[in-house]
């Protein structure tokens, strides 16, 4: 393969003069005189324009799922460019790779989750299950059925009708007024909000906090609940076995929608096609993306219930809902193809058999670290929890985000991509991983730790 001889100190120009990257100080970016160029990817490495090769902890941004470097993906790509590079759904048209691709998900997603709905990205599927859920209960006849539950920390995306869903502070401090309608309970984060606390009280107790909010709103105004099956962004929050059970639970007993957001936890990442089937549970909706294509190309979707579907062709009418790239002709012939690799090389089986476990025990191990007060995985998404104090959850520095960046800078100066959600770090390597990467990456935690502990014990006892 041939190289391009970048100019990265003119790209860094460039990058402070005309970029604005996702989510970034940008302030901090022009001090820094631009941003890490990324030149070159393979298998599950990154390279960047300084020459230094990082082990990608994080597959892109969760969804590498495959590696980089697919032949096959570039080969699907150009071969559909050729026969057909673009046309939209909105005529009564569709191109073959869209509707197999439909078939392919409805397939994988099983029970009654007979149809797809196209979009681009997370955020977008997430505002297509809103519009979604909340026209059904209109066709239904139940129009004050608009209010939609999500839960505290959780994320569903950037657009306006996704950071109003998710519930995160730092978003919602910036670009308000948000979405009316939008309701938020606790997230079952044991190790943050019930340590000591028996599992299963806790899930009760977490799931609860729906059934209450439920009454509090009246159940005839509640249109769904949303949540995603691990929380990936708000720091790999796994909940508690039994918690998922109870929350389908509740849904049915108000009869309000479930969804899952499976743009992180779907196509394989908790080692099953998609989170929910993890947890044994039915969703009416689920929004996918990420995994989806392994980010080759922006594509996402939607898995509705027959149910659903049958209330929309019911009722007769346009769905006044759709973007110019829904069903987009290669992104959904890459799409398949990356489906059909995994498929091939059963990364999702591998994923719970062999290197899920893996990572597992290795954070275990991890665990004895004196800066670690958790660690907790499943699949291939994980976390280390930063302490100051093993058995509790005390932070440096009194509050959480001190400690997290220090680690994950040394991480990165070691040769580890990983991303710190305030003092936790997450990780989601592409599937494809091996044992003996995976035993790279835990190493590198491990070292990164030890450097920053003596650090962060100097801080700390300087603040005291």
């Amino acid at each position: 393969m041939t190289l391009r001889n970048h100019d990265i100190a003119e790209l860094r120009r460039l990058d402070v003069a005309h970029h604005l990257p996702a989510q970034a100080d940008y302030g901090l970016l022009r001090e820094l005189g631009g941003s890490r160029i990324i030149t070159r990817a393979e298998g599950c490495t990154i390279h960047d324009g300084e020459g230094n090769a990082l082990l990608d902890a994080m597959a892109g941004l969760w969804c590498v799922q495959v590696g980089y470097g697919r032949e096959e993906l570039a080969d699907a790509a150009r071969e559909q460019m050729l026969e057909l590079p673009y046309y939209n759904t909105f005529f009564k048209t569709a191109a073959p790779p869209t509707v197999r691709l439909a078939a392919k998900i409805s397939e994988l997603l099983g029970a009654d989750l007979s149809h797809v709905f196209f979009n681009s990205s997370g955020s977008e599927a997430i505002d297509s299950a809103i519009r979604l859920a909340r026209y059904y209960w209109q066709l239904k006849g139940e129009p004050d059925r608009h209010i939609i539950i999500s839960r505290v920390n959780g994320y569903h995306g950037s657009t306006i009708a996704g950071a109003s869903l998710g519930g995160m502070r730092a978003m919602h401090d910036q670009g308000g007024p948000w979405l009316p309608g939008i309701e938020h309970v606790m997230q079952p984060y044991a190790f943050g909000e019930g340590i000591g606390e028996d599992p299963d009280a806790f899930a009760a107790r977490a799931a609860d906090a729906i059934e209450q909010r439920i009454l509090e709103v009246g159940p005839k105004n509640v249109a769904a609940f949303v949540g995603e099956p691990v929380q990936g962004a708000g720091g790999v929050i796994i909940p508690p076995d039994g918690y998922w059970p109870r929350v389908e639970a509740i849904c049915r007993k108000f009869g309000i929608l479930l969804i899952c957001d499976e743009v992180i936890c779907g196509f394989g990442r908790l080692g099953a096609w998609f989170g929910f089937q993890h947890y044994g549970i039915a969703p009416d909706l689920v929004t996918m993306a990420k995994g989806l294509s392994s980010g080759y190309l922006p594509i996402s979707a939607v898995g509705v219930a027959a149910p659903i579907v049958e209330t929309l062709r019911g009722a007769g009418g346009d769905f006044v809902h759709g973007y110019t790239y829904s069903g987009h002709p290669t992104c959904a012939a890459v799409a398949l193809k990356n489906i059909e690799i995994m498929e091939r090389e059963d990364l999702v089986g591998r994923t719970a058999r062999d290197t899920g476990p893996h990572l597992a025990a290795g954070l275990a191990r991890l665990a004895e670290h004196p800066l670690v007060g958790e660690t907790r995985s499943l699949g291939l998404i994980g976390a280390v929890e930063i302490v100051s104090h093993k058995g509790a959850n005390e932070r440096f520095g009194g509050a959480p985000g001190a400690a997290g960046p220090i680690v994950r800078d040394l991480c990165i100066r070691n040769g580890l991509m990983v991303r710190a959600v305030r003092d936790t770090l997450v990780m989601s390597p592409p599937l494809v991983i091996s044992a003996k990467e995976i035993d790279r990456l835990l190493a590198i935690i491990r070292r990164s730790l030890d450097e920053a502990e003596p650090i962060l014990r100097q801080q700390h006892s300087k603040a005291a």
